[in-house]
Order: C-alpha cells, then sequence, then structure tokens
C-alpha cells in the first residue's frame, strides 16, 4: 500500500467519517446546534506529511551570525502564547451538517424506526386518476369499454345455434312447445316466438326429418356461440341503457402535517444540574426529530414548579426555581395553550420530565384525569434520577401503572446519558405502533 492509498484510508476513516449519532445524543455538545440545524463533530485524524528534523536544517556553524552571539529564543508554536505560555486561540474544529429531515433519517436508520406521520388538515382538493364510476354524466366520459363487455356478456347469455334449434324442430311429433321444452332443459336461451316462427317456414315434407333429438345431435354437429363469433365476428352488441356508467374523477385530499408539541419540564428545587443536563439531552433529539418528521412544527415550552408558566426554548433548559413540586399546573398550562392548535387539524405531543417528586395525591387526583382529558398522539413522561429513585419519586410509577398496555403513553427512565437513546426509542416507538 503506497503513500496515496493510505491518504485515502485515513480520509475515510477521518474527516469523512463524522461522530456516532447515538453517541452524539448521549454525550455531544447539543448547544451548538440549532432548531433547524443540527451540528454533528467530525472525529479528525492528522494527515501524514512529512516534516524536517529542526537538527538537520544546516550544519553545525552555518548561518549569518558571528561567533559568541547569544541565541535567540524560540518562536512560539501554533497553540502557544508568549513565552511558552498557553494560547489562548482555540482550535479549528469540523462539524457535518444536517437539516432535521436528515436527522429523522439517520435516527429511523439507527434506532430500527418507521414513523410515518398523519396528515389532518385538508390543505388542497385535487382531481385524480377517473376512477370513481357514476350511472349520469356528460357523454365525453361515458366508459364505453365497460358498456361494450356489458353487451358481450348479455350477447354470450343470449345466443344460441339457431342451425341445430332449427333441425331439432324437424324431429317428428316434436313441434315449437316441445323443442322449448327441450330447450329450457338445456338452458338454451331461445324464446318460443323464435321457434313458432322459424317452425312456420320450415316445409312440410321435412318437419319429420329425424325420428329423435339422439339421432339429429348424432347427425348434426352443433356450434358454440365462440366459435360463432370466432367465425362471423361480432355484428351486433345489445346494449342497453342499464349498462351506461360514466367516469369521473377520483377527489385526492392533500393534507398537510402539522404537529404541535408541548414540553413540559420541572424546574423546582430539586432539578439540579445534571438532572436539567438528561432532560436536554433527551428533548432536544426530540424536537429535531419531529420537525424533521411534519411540514409544519410548533413547540411549546412550559416550566413548572407548584405553579406553571410558558418559557421561550432558551429558557426552558436552563431556568431553575426553588419552589416545590405541582405537576398538574403544567397539564392544566397545557389544556389551555392546545386550544389554538385544534385536534381536528393538528397533530400533538405531549412530553413531561422531571425526577418523579410530586406532591400528595396530584398525579393519581389531577394529572392522570387531565391526560386522559388532552387528545394527543402520544403522552410521554421522562423521569431523571442520576443517583436512582429517591423515596417520594413516584410520579412515573403511578403513571406507568395507570396507563400500562396503553399505546399513547410512554414512560422512561433515564439515570445516565447511557440511558438516553433508550429513552428516546421508547417514546418514538410507542407512537409509532399507535393510531390516529
Amino acid at each position: 500500500m503506497g503513500l496515496k492509498d493510505d491518504l485515502e484510508r485515513f480520509k475515510e476513516v477521518g474527516e469523512e467519517r463524522r461522530e456516532d449519532l447515538k453517541e452524539f445524543i448521549q454525550y455531544g455538545e447539543l448547544g451548538r446546534s440549532g432548531q433547524d440545524e443540527v451540528r454533528i463533530p467530525i472525529k479528525i485524524v492528522d494527515l501524514p506529511n512529512f516534516e524536517y528534523d529542526r537538527l538537520d536544517q544546516g550544519g553545525v556553524g552555518q548561518g549569518d551570525a558571528e561567533v559568541g552571539d547569544p541565541v535567540g529564543q524560540p518562536q512560539p508554536q501554533p497553540g502557544e502564547g508568549e513565552e511558552g505560555k498557553p494560547g489562548e486561540e482555540g482550535a479549528d474544529h469540523e462539524y457535518y451538517q444536517m437539516d432535521p429531515e436528515e436527522f429523522a433519517q439517520e435516527l429511523d436508520d439507527a434506532l430500527g424506526l418507521d414513523l410515518e406521520p398523519k396528515g389532518k388538515r385538508v390543505i388542497e382538493e385535487k382531481e385524480g386518476p377517473f376512477t370513481d364510476i357514476t350511472r349520469t354524466g356528460p357523454d365525453s366520459t361515458l366508459d364505453f369499454e365497460r358498456m361494450f363487455k356489458e353487451g358481450l356478456k348479455r350477447k354470450l347469455a343470449m345466443d344460441f345455434d339457431e342451425n341445430f334449434l332449427t333441425e331439432v324442430l324437424k324431429i317428428e311429433g316434436w313441434g315449437p312447445q316441445t323443442a322449448y321444452e327441450w330447450a329450457r332443459g338445456k338452458r338454451i336461451p331461445v324464446s318460443k316466438a323464435w321457434l313458432v316462427d322459424t317452425y312456420a317456414n320450415i316445409p312440410d315434407d321435412e318437419k319429420t326429418k329425424w325420428g329423435s333429438i339422439e339421432e339429429v345431435e348424432e347427425n348434426v354437429e352443433r356450434e358454440t356461440t365462440y366459435q360463432k363469433i370466432r367465425r362471423e365476428g361480432i355484428k351486433h352488441v345489445p346494449f342497453r341503457r342499464e349498462d351506461e356508467r360514466y367516469r369521473h374523477p377520483e377527489i385526492i385530499e392533500e393534507r398537510e402535517k402539522n404537529v404541535v408539541v408541548v414540553n413540559i419540564r420541572d424546574v423546582s428545587g430539586s432539578m439540579r444540574e445534571k438532572k436539567r443536563e438528561l432532560v436536554e439531552r433527551v428533548f432536544t433529539p426530540l424536537d429535531w426529530y419531529l420537525t424533521g418528521k411534519y411540514d409544519n412544527a410548533e413547540f411549546v415550552y412550559i416550566a413548572h414548579d407548584a405553579e406553571a408558566w410558558e418559557v421561550d426554548r432558551d429558557e426552558f433548559f436552563g431556568i431553575r426555581s426553588g419552589g416545590g413540586t405541582k405537576i398538574s399546573s403544567a397539564y392544566e398550562l397545557a389544556a389551555q395553550l392546545l386550544e389554538e392548535y385544534p385536534w381536528n387539524e393538528w397533530n400533538r405531543y405531549v412530553f413531561a420530565a422531571g425526577d418523579s417528586e410530586n406532591s400528595s395525591n396530584d398525579t393519581e387526583e389531577r394529572v392522570i384525569p387531565l391526560m386522559e382529558s388532552i387528545d394527543a398522539n402520544l403522552h410521554a413522561y421522562v423521569e431523571t434520577q442520576p443517583t436512582g429513585s429517591a423515596i417520594n419519586a413516584t410520579h412515573a410509577e403511578e403513571v406507568e401503572a395507570h396507563f400500562s398496555g396503553s399505546d399513547n403513553v410512554a414512560v422512561a427512565y433515564v439515570s445516565s446519558p447511557d440511558d438516553v437513546v433508550d429513552a428516546i426509542y421508547t417514546i418514538l416507538s410507542t407512537e409509532s405502533d399507535s393510531d390516529e
């Protein structure tokens, strides 16, 4: 393998390979990305190059200086400050930038998800293919092929071998009535009037030509309708008004895939830095994912302690309060804010996170009934307890027990960054299995 091959290999495993998506979600710098742009660090591998040893740059005693001149200070190297002190300039970092649509696809591939967004609001109705059939319409939309097939089926059902029936009428002692009764027994669609008219035109000396039906069948070859059509072609197809059908275009509704995501976070005094970081690691990728999946995504952020209030996205992940905890206050506010997003027009997601600590009986008496009353594609609660469950942290367990087996409620437990990806999968896989 030559130097050129080495360089290509370094590029393959280095600059062109970004940080693993799961690793980025668990441990990466999420704050460098925006709402509509995900920046994932690239793992950089230094490319090999030739560099001369400084000791070999000229021989001993060579140069412009005279013997006895003092030797100057070494020049600062890249990344060093004056007098060998650490430099203040940061090194350049490379990032792979993807939009939320690409992020959503990458996450689907990484976790094996296949969420199909539901369109709700009808934004356009347009004509599709002419697949609908009605009994009336303009002549230009008459489905002639269908009408012809109906007429042809009728012809096949009504047609019979006239020559053979004429010979049957020549059986001694039969006549039109006996021939008609025989034909009905054989399901030959001949009318009695046709038999009467045909019999009247047969010369008297031929009306006793045959002694029995067996003799006729033995001596006269019968021709099927298909053989007759093949020989003579189709001269007449008996159409009827009831055969007429008119093609109409199918009306296709173009639906816009809208989603509103309500993110709820406990900001009480017990929600310290590590807990807040775990909330961000779960909620931020969920926001990117749903932004990428839907045509129009809007986000509502609610912070709460004993009371709830709406905040912007930047405040949501950093704010901290010192009050108590009453989770129902957040769901009450969420219900009010969601009135602006009608359920028949908007997909809805309600995600809440905290350390599962809640005021006495609030989960059972208020939160669960509110969750049941708020129409949503998915309700999710994420418990963040870096040190394990606290004695009074029972909210997640109560919600999980009450909604056990539900297809639109997910509960996830996160105690470290290692649990983040599993929590995201738990939430999104619940939604992918649920019906509208």
